[in-house]
């Protein structure tokens, strides 16, 4: 018992089992399948990132251009598609590998030119949003006609169990979620990803091709912040090249919230879901209870105080050996 309260996930599990408490009693609507189906619904799209963030924060980096890659990449897809250049497969893989290209450029820049990651995704961030304004004049693409393609039904389809609605994306951050954490846990990579972020300088003298690592994990947070983004497009029918604006500084609560420490060495996935979920919920849940929407940065950023002071305290308590 001792030790699992010790574990940087005690904390967020706590907190997410308190608002459940709370809301519920508020507003028991809170619960219903309804609202549990529609949260889910967007929770996995913003979810996919903040799993890859996870691991690229793990490894001292963190990556500001994944709200504007996932507005860019679907913009990208569906002009492809839309203006019959591609097909809807290869438009996929073509937008797919342009986000990947600008996670490869964002560790270029950070690994060899030893630009700090907040300068070179704050850039790439102001391009790639930019770029999807450009391209569409500031409008909305429409994807309605794309309904019945076998990627729409792969990527998005849904389906019922009783009154629950679950759409495909849900099964694809579950996969996401399992795959990151064994790597992170499990595999002599996540071992490289913790020690570049821990110490870099005794990581590379151990073998460790941090370069590699890191602009691998850059192009990992760009390839899910561009999937997500066109899972999104087909669920709301729009590819909105506005879209994600703002999802870059939730993602990386979510990360911090969910245990994973801020300058690098430590992660946890299962902290992240648990984060993610809280965040989701709070959104979702003081809408119920009454509380006007506009008030939710306030709660966000108590949240995120008090989970750091509580993450600061475990860890000096794990340090200290008690």
């Amino acid at each position: 018992m001792k030790k699992l309260l010790i574990r940087p996930e005690a904390g967020p599990a706590a907190l997410l089992l308190l608002l459940i408490i709370a809301f519920t009693s508020i507003n028991p609507n809170f619960l219903s399948v309804l609202n549990i189906s529609n949260t889910l619904a967007f929770t996995v799209e913003l979810g996919l990132i903040a799993l890859a963030m996870t691991l690229l924060m793990t490894a001292g980096e963190f990556d500001l251009s994944v709200g504007s890659v996932f507005g860019l990449t679907p913009v990208i897809m569906w002009t492809f598609f839309n203006s019959e250049i591609l097909p809807l497969e290869l438009a996929f893989f073509a937008a797919l590998a342009i986000a990947l290209c600008i996670g490869l450029v964002n560790g270029w820049f950070v690994t060899q030119l030893k630009i700090p990651s907040f300068l070179v995704t704050l850039g790439m961030l102001l391009i790639a949003r930019g770029s999807a304004l450009y391209i569409t004049d500031g409008f909305p693409q429409r994807t309605w006609n794309a309904s019945e393609e076998w990627l729409s039904a792969i990527l998005v389809g849904d389906f019922y169990i009783g009154p629950f609605r679950v759409y495909m994306s849900l099964f694809w951050f579950i996969l996401a979620a399992v795959l990151l954490h064994f790597i992170l846990n499990g595999t002599r990579v996540g071992n490289w990803i913790q020690a570049s972020g821990g110490n870099p300088g005794a990581a590379s003298a151990r073998g460790v091709n941090v370069t590699w690592t890191k602009i691998k994990l850059f192009m990992l947070s760009s390839g899910m912040a561009g999937l997500a983004g066109v899972i999104s497009s087909i669920r709301t029918s729009a590819a909105n090249p506005n879209s994600g604006t703002g999802y870059e500084l939730e993602v990386i609560a979510m990360v911090v919230i969910g245990g994973t420490a801020l300058m690098g060495g430590r992660g946890t996935i299962i902290g992240t879901v648990i984060g993610i979920f809280i965040l989701r919920m709070m959104r979702n849940g003081i809408v119920m209870i009454g509380v006007p929407g506009l008030a939710y940065n306030i709660f966000i950023g108590a949240i995120i105080l008090g989970m750091m002071a509580l993450h600061s305290g475990l860890e000096r308590r794990r340090q200290a050996g008690v």
